[in-house]
């Protein structure tokens, strides 16, 4: 194919995803907004005010770059999860192998398409972050590239969900016993300076923890992990999942009985 198909394929995709969040949008963008608004209120309202604050930073102030990072890995994982397997269980993923389109651009269509979902989730509970706290960026190049990276990150983990995925039960596995226990022990509502040694070094092997520092500190200038770990491990997970990602869609594995 040449570039210029290559590309109309890849809009098409990214579209089509696109459309299938945002067309009903009251299902896919608005319940996790309100659930996050209610974080800020218990969380950040109720207890955080007998908290006070949270390494010198009020505690509401401390969480919403936590909570922001929550719901854009939350969507952008079930985003292509549930997108992914509906292609196959509908038959149209086929369509898509045999045709003359690349592997490596179906993945980055449907990953597109899981970060478009993540980043308007977030930019949507960034603004009822407003209403709590007042938004205050440190550095935004920072902010955006670990949001981008993060995104895309948990896209390809809901894609190689997907492939595996043999019923609708089985794309909420991950998120309910892994992904939510490793959200909520990521660093969203504590520092990890906090905890005994031994689980301070046992939080190092959460890999979310390094992506809610590295957004923290884009918000507010602190963290409890250096930028330059932090960027080498979600990068290097990127790179690892995207590896397996094309891996499996060259193999056919979970679409070749």
């Amino acid at each position: 194919m040449s570039g210029y198909a290559n590309w109309v394929a890849l809009r098409t995709i990214v579209t089509k995803e696109v459309l299938r969040f945002s067309r009903i949008w009251i299902q896919t963008i608005l319940p996790p907004v309100i659930t996050m608004g209610l974080y800020f209120i218990i969380f950040g309202g109720l207890i955080g005010s007998r908290i006070g604050e949270m390494e010198g930073i009020r505690y509401m102030d401390f969480i919403v770059p936590g909570l922001i990072m929550m719901a854009v890995i939350t969507n952008s994982y079930s985003n292509v999860v549930s997108s992914f397997y509906s292609a196959k269980f509908q038959r149209h993923l086929e369509e898509m192998l045999v045709s003359p389109v690349p592997n490596y651009l179906i993945i980055l269509g449907f990953v597109a398409g899981g970060i478009c979902r993540g980043l308007a989730v977030g930019v949507a509970v960034t603004l009822i972050s407003m209403i709590f706290s007042p938004l205050s960026i440190h550095n935004l190049a920072i902010t955006l590239s670990v949001v981008l990276l993060t995104a895309t990150l948990f896209a390809l983990a809901g894609l190689i969900n997907g492939v595996f995925a043999r019923s609708f039960d089985d794309i909420s596995i991950v998120p309910t016993f892994i992904l939510t226990p490793l959200t909520y022990l990521g660093g969203v509502f504590y520092s990890i300076t906090l905890l005994p040694e031994f689980w301070q070094g046992a939080s190092m092997l959460n890999p979310i923890l390094y992506m809610v520092n590295a957004f923290r500190y884009g918000f507010l200038g602190v963290a409890d992990i250096g930028l330059a770990t932090s960027y080498g491990i979600i990068i290097g997970f990127v790179v690892l999942l995207y590896g397996v990602a094309l891996f499996l869609l060259n193999k056919g594995v979970g679409i070749r009985n």
